[in-house]
């Protein structure tokens, strides 16, 4: 397979610094931001100048903008945009989840993913080439109680990328992804000890980023699952 541009967002721990990790391994460049500015310095430091690793808070709307603008300088357009960066609330009842809380959740989750689209699709499109993965969770097409902010912002992901589904051009991708249940910070944030029982990041990584290179234009506007066959 020729080496892909994969740019990834909440690349400082979980996930997304599982993916960062799996894709450079496997010859693919990335293009990375997260909020911890010690995971961007031990990033840099370990993969060099051929990847590209930024601090950004992906729900800063300017932020995003410039580091789009320095990526598609460098890169071009992704063939890969991985919206991977979110955060949970703490378990509570609605009615007891702070305001401030709450709103960080939806501009994490919501309109960071949107903030990345607006300033990296553009150029996808130019181009007519390029996958778009936003992450969901099995909590996007399920529910479950003291969860109800996260809930709401994985739902709104389904949609939201439905619908940009039918915006793009023939031969792109627009795809809500469950990744499955992983152990990792946020996992016992809700879970606890209990999320000791699942996979770690890592090795999820090692069977999801070949699965993630195989996403084609036919799997517009599929809700899928990592794992599952497309």
């Amino acid at each position: 397979m020729s080496a892909k541009v994969v740019v990834i967002t909440g690349v400082s721990r979980g996930l997304g610094r599982a993916m960062a990790e799996e894709f450079i391994r496997l010859g693919h460049r990335v293009l990375g931001c997260g909020r911890s500015a010690q995971a961007v310095r031990e990033l840099t430091a370990q993969h060099g100048p051929e990847h590209s690793f930024s601090v950004v808070d992906v729900a800063d709307d300017d932020a995003v903008r410039e580091w789009a603008e320095q990526c598609l300088q460098d890169a071009g357009p992704p063939d890969l945009l991985l919206n991977n960066a979110a955060v949970v609330n703490r378990n509570a009842p609605l009615w007891k989840v702070p305001a401030a809380e709450f709103a960080t959740v939806i501009d994490v989750n919501i309109k960071g993913v949107a903030n990345v689209i607006r300033h990296f699709v553009p150029a996808m499109v130019a181009n007519k080439h390029g996958v778009i993965v936003n992450f969901s969770s099995g909590w996007g097409r399920s529910t479950d109680r003291e969860v109800a902010p996260y809930c709401a912002t994985k739902w709104a992901i389904e949609g939201l990328s439905k619908s940009l589904a039918q915006e793009l051009p023939k031969g792109m991708a627009a795809i809500p992804l469950n990744p499955g249940i992983i152990n990792t910070d946020m996992l016992r944030t809700s879970f606890g000890v209990e999320a000791a029982h699942f996979p770690t990041a890592e090795t999820w990584a090692e069977m999801a980023v070949p699965w993630l290179l195989e996403l084609k234009p036919a799997d517009n506007g599929r809700s899928l699952t990592v794992g599952e066959r497309h």
